[in-house]
């Protein structure tokens, strides 16, 4: 039986043929690779349980608690306290220079493993709230102010 499917196989397995199974499994490979490196976004519990391994965590500034960043003593060390979705708060410790509107971002998104104590962060995202969000207040006012077509 093998030698007839020798004999045969080649008229049926075409040069094409055989170049788009190798490209569909190397598609699959590169998939099935980049797969380990989705992230999911954590909490701090889940991150805490994590410990040691690079996890995104979605947070706000907690504006209660002071944020320590001396730019003249050591402008690679900030320290502020962060709250997670579900009210979790975590000590974040960011060794670069400070993101500029830290205090203003609505959002952030933390990238870093939890040590003990706190999160040793690697990156951070901020997301500042829209400009082109519904203000009821000010579109009634642009509607007042502006002239009429009479």
């Amino acid at each position: 039986m093998l030698p007839l499917l020798t004999r045969y196989l080649p008229g049926i397995m075409k040069k094409t043929h055989i170049a788009l199974l190798v490209l569909i499994a190397a598609t699959i490979a590169v998939l099935i690779s980049f797969m380990g490196k989705l992230s999911t976004y954590d909490t701090v519990p889940t991150a805490k349980k994590k410990k040691g391994t690079v996890v995104s965590i979605i947070a706000k500034l907690d504006r209660s608690r002071p944020v320590q960043y001396d730019a003249i003593k050591d402008p690679n060390y900030l320290s502020f306290v962060a709250l997670d979705s579900l009210g979790n708060n975590v000590k974040v410790i960011y060794r670069k220079e400070k993101p500029t509107n830290l205090e203003h971002a609505e959002r952030l998104v933390l990238k870093g493993k939890m040590n003990d104590d706190h999160f040793e962060c690697s990156e951070i995202l901020t997301k500042c709230p829209s400009k082109y969000k519904d203000d009821m207040n000010a579109a009634k006012k642009n509607l007042e102010a502006a002239p009429t077509g009479n």
